[in-house]
């Protein structure tokens, strides 16, 4: 599994170094390089394969019966850019472990580092396009982590949100984009697509599919007008700038571009749009970067401008240019990076950034000034490096472009001002920093970088000056071998050559040469001393300013609408969520002609109606009785419940009984913890006596839309029970329970075989909602208490044995007086077990299941917190339930995996008959350690949310009658 494991094994290695000590800075830096190191060497192994024409392709099942797997995919495209990612990446992590400071969390900085690694290469190797969406999303994610690593800094968090709401949204506009490709095509697999392309551009979805594609790759990318969360993410550490801004994060919506190129170019509306954004976005970056007074900001927006570059050279519809494009994201990724890991130098050893304050630092660092400076030139393309030549590739393709007179002659014209604002920038980040006095008021004395920390200067530097001066011998089958996949398989005819005549492109690149340096000696005074902090058309026409305005109008019509339409009271809110409900509802029934099925009935039992006629009785008592005693109402709901799970085991339902029954309980104890929350009933005075009409009339008003709702849910019900079922899909499930899930119980095998991905939803979204709780609620608890930990004090608060069972009187309190006896409670524990045990074990052929017996067990718990109290449950059982939630959660996942290791879908059930000493014959199926998984995240989300709410229930009430001393039963 090559490319499975090249995607994999960094977010494994996420996993690894998030555990390591903080103190380990060698170990994760060491860790992090040798993954990345390890990748670089697979993907160099591969090369004889792509270079002779193979595409490499790895599938596994995923979800067969929806066309969806997970396809790994390599071609020479894919090669290339892998090798950015991974190579690219070595070098910033041994960057990174120089620059970063050890009083920073640095497991965290490597754990999402190889985490966004991870995402990035799945992004380059995905051969199916909702994957490819999946990782581009997950690259969004695990970017916000990087840019926000600081998160203490105010300017990280706004730039790490930036960057999430564009990128984002992008990404949900791109997955809208792939599934009308699918429609189109019939297929996401991106062989299928990649041959598809005339289909696409003639179908009426195209200028639809292409507008989202658009979207998504442009706001990647930061390309007008989405270009200006990019600098605001400069708030990053330095090594992730160089990481995300040269190799990975920003090249993805080229890498799309390119990777679709043969599918959605050739047309005018690809031109217009492709090139338009490029053009601007070209033009806008180069000339904003001029005015940075910060090194990482100049870097920004010239990467911006270099992304336009690339991005123009793809709208062209030129194969020609299309290879240009492939040409440059490989020089840009070596130039850029080098240049941002020096400028991350002059920061580390000086202590800023400011270029107003730099100067003469070439006395102080000259073989970082050396290598700055030579990248600094490939960046504005000066002949003899890799720079100039895709950028006289570029040139060539703006004057010998075919297209309406007035854009033939205005591309050259726009290409040779970006030449000339690119010398002037880059003379400006060399110039004004190494050359002159040296600077006497920096922060710290400058000096030269630790010798590796340099090292990855020094090789980027080196192929910048190796493709310069050999391209055809260094780069040259590369490129071919990467540009053949983005034309379409047929390479247009082109020269690596050096030197190629006194041409228009050449020209063009003296005027940009001449031009920049005449135009950055006008502006070197004036901008070094701060004049132009900010060019005016930038400041006018901001898109964070549009950004940050459009937050600010969400936000107002966000608050206007809750004032009005919000209400702090609970019955109101929920008389309005059940009155939409209705409405929508009814709406699709009005007007039409409804009536009862033929299918035959069955008779009315009167038992059964008995049965109802209790439960309906409960229903209506709880409510009356909720008005004047709320434990009385709770009974009586309870017996409403009750009712519901005879009526699971009169139809045949038991696995649904004992869920029910065991969730009854477990919300009751909810609902208890609930009503200490409650403030007490005060008798009515006589102002209030006058408005008790007014309450008569809304409680009226209530009952009538409750009844509207039930009976119309049970007319619905009816409705459909009287009709028999067009097509059953009970008999699929009925038929191969047993031979293909290996188990009777055909509830329980659909819900860990069948239904398998949607139950590990279930649990995740359970253990979500779950730590959701204990983070809202963590910051009420008392003072040295934490959730499933000893209480480290001899002084306890009350806890669930005082929220739960209310002793009858003061004295009972001060005599440890309970309800139940601890000692019996905790001999009911081990019976609870076996029980909790005994439904698991069958619950594959009788009913049961993890589900069922991870709730019995957290009643169990739940039980020894009220008898025996909070103190003396966490003092001696050590209950920790987020390790619960994520054992269950691991266990889940671990199965779904294993069964693609062997190459079968996810969660795939295998059984086995084993023969065991003294148990005999025994039938196991890998269905149970998924289970495991449920009951595991059962019994920990469950334990979490009610001792969470237990403690933020002893907070609410400490002011008014504050305790010191434990009830504990018979402790």
């Amino acid at each position: 599994m090559p490319l499975a494991l090249l995607v994999l094994l960094p977010f494994l290695g996420s996993v690894v170094a998030a555990l390591l000590p903080t103190n380990a800075r060698n170990r994760e830096s060491t860790l992090a390089g040798l993954i990345a190191l390890a990748g670089v060497v697979q993907v160099a192994l591969l090369y004889p394969q792509v270079a002779g024409g193979q595409v490499i392709r790895q599938q596994i099942a995923w979800l067969p019966s929806l066309g969806i797997d997970l396809v790994f995919r390599m071609d020479g495209f894919a090669w290339m850019f892998a090798m950015l990612v991974l190579g690219v990446g070595a070098l910033v992590v041994l960057y990174a472990r120089y620059y970063m400071s050890p009083a920073d969390p640095v497991p965290r900085f490597f754990a999402f580092f190889l985490a966004f690694m991870g995402a990035m290469t799945g992004v380059v190797l995905s051969g199916h396009l909702v994957q490819l969406v999946l990782f581009w999303e997950l690259t969004s994610l695990f970017s916000f982590l990087l840019i926000g690593y600081w998160h203490h800094r105010s300017d990280a968090r706004r730039g790490a949100r930036m960057a999430l709401v564009v990128t984002g949204t992008g990404g949900l506009c791109l997955l809208v984009g792939v599934l009308l490709i699918g429609r189109i095509v019939g297929s996401y697999d991106l062989d299928v697509v990649l041959r598809s392309g005339d289909l696409i551009r003639n179908h009426a979805l195209y200028p639809a599919t292409l507008a989202l594609v658009l979207l998504g790759a442009l706001t990647k990318s930061a390309q007008f007008p989405f270009h200006f969360w990019l600098p605001h993410a400069m708030a990053a550490p330095t090594p992730v700038s160089a990481y995300l801004h040269s190799a990975t994060m920003v090249k993805a919506g080229v890498f799309l571009l390119a990777r679709l190129w043969p599918v959605l170019s050739g047309t005018d509306l690809w031109f217009w749009a492709v090139g338009g954004a490029g053009v601007c976005t070209l033009l806008l970056g180069a000339y904003a970067a001029m005015f940075q007074n910060d090194l990482k900001g100049l870097l920004a927006y010239s990467t911006i401008s270099h992304l336009g570059l690339i991005t123009l050279l793809l709208g062209l519809n030129s194969d020609l240019a299309a290879v240009a494009a492939v040409f440059h994201i490989m020089n840009h990724a070596t130039f850029k990076a080098s240049l941002f890991m020096a400028a991350g130098i002059i920061d580390h050893e000086t202590g800023t950034r400011d270029i107003r304050r730099l100067n003469g630092l070439f006395k102080a660092m000259p073989i970082t000034g050396t290598l700055a400076m030579v990248a600094a030139a490939a960046m504005a393309g000066v002949p003899l490096l890799n720079g100039f030549l895709s950028k006289e590739m570029f040139f060539a393709e703006t004057v010998f472009v075919s297209s309406a007179p007035w854009v033939e002659a205005a591309l050259p014209l726009a290409a040779t001002l970006a030449g000339i604002f690119s010398v002037a920038y880059s003379l400006r980040f060399t110039y004004d920093v190494f050359f002159g006095p040296l600077s006497d008021d920096l922060p710290r004395a400058p000096h030269e970088p630790s010798r590796w920390m340099r090292v990855p200067v020094e090789l980027l530097v080196l192929a910048c000056l190796v493709v310069g001066v050999a391209p055809a011998l260094s780069v040259g089958p590369v490129l071919e071998m990467a540009a053949r996949p983005v034309v379409g398989g047929t390479l247009p005819v082109y020269s690596l050559a050096v030197w190629h005549g006194w041409n228009a492109p050449m020209m063009m690149s003296l005027v940009a040469l001449g031009g920049g340096t005449v135009f950055y000696l006008l502006l070197r005074k004036q901008l070094k001393l701060g004049r132009f902090p900010a060019p005016p058309v930038i400041s006018r026409w901001s898109g964070k300013r549009f950004f940050e305005r459009a937050l600010v109008a969400l936000s107002w019509f966000g608050r206007r609408g809750l004032r009005t339409f919000g209400t702090t009271r609970l019955q109101s809110q929920l008389f309005r969520m059940l009155l939409v409900a209705v409405v929508f509802a009814v709406a699709p029934l009005w007007g039409q002609h409804l009536g009862w099925g033929d299918r035959p009935r069955i008779p009315m039992s009167p038992v059964f109606a008995g049965i109802w006629a209790v439960g309906i009785a409960c229903a209506i008592g709880a409510a009356w009785q909720a008005k004047y005693h709320r434990l009385a109402a709770l009974t009586l709901m309870a017996g409403a419940g009750l009712a519901t799970c005879i009526t699971f085991v009169w139809f045949s339902a038991p696995d649904l009984a004992l869920t029910q029954l065991t969730v009854e309980v477990v919300t009751t104890v909810l609902i208890l913890l609930g009503l200490r929350w409650l403030p007490k009933r005060i008798e009515p005075n006589a102002r209030e006596l006058r408005t008790d009409a007014h309450a008569r009339a809304r409680r009226a008003r209530d009952f009538v839309l409750a009844a509207i709702a039930g009976l119309g849910m049970a007319t619905l019900s009816y409705a459909m029970l009287t009709r028999a079922a067009p097509q059953s899909i009970s008999p699929f499930f009925l038929s191969r329970a047993l031979p293909e899930g290996g188990g009777t119980n055909v509830v329980n095998v659909m819900l860990v075989d069948f239904r398998g991905f949607d139950t590990m939803g279930e649990i995740v979204v359970l253990a979500a909602v779950a730590l959701t709780v204990y983070a809202l609620l963590r910051r009420f608890r008392p003072p040295g208490e934490s959730i499933g930990r000893p209480v480290q004090q001899r002084v306890v608060p009350r806890d669930l044995a005082t929220d739960l069972v209310k002793p009858r009187s003061a004295a009972d309190t001060a005599q440890g007086y309970l309800l139940v006896p601890a000692v019996l409670a905790r001999l009911l524990l081990p019976l609870s077990w076996v029980i909790a045990m005994y439904l698991f074990m069958r619950g594959h052929n009788e009913p049961g299941g993890g589900f069922v017996a991870g709730l019995v067990v957290a009643i169990a718990f739940i039980v020894q917190y009220i008898v025996a109290g909070t103190h003396w449950v966490e003092a001696h059982m050590k209950l920790r339930p987020p390790r619960w939630i994520a054992v269950g959660l691991l266990f889940a996942l671990g199965t779904g995996l294993g069964a693609g290791i062997f190459g079968f879908p996810f969660l795939t059930t295998h059984t086995a008959h084993l023969h065991l000493p003294l148990l005999g014959e025994v039938h196991v199926a890998s269905a149970l350690f998924f289970d495991i998984g449920v009951f595991a995240t059962v019994v920990g989300s469950t334990l979490l949310i009610l001792t969470a709410l237990a403690h933020q229930s002893v907070r609410s009430h400490r002011k008014d009658r504050p305790v010191t001393a434990t009830v504990t039963g018979a402790a």
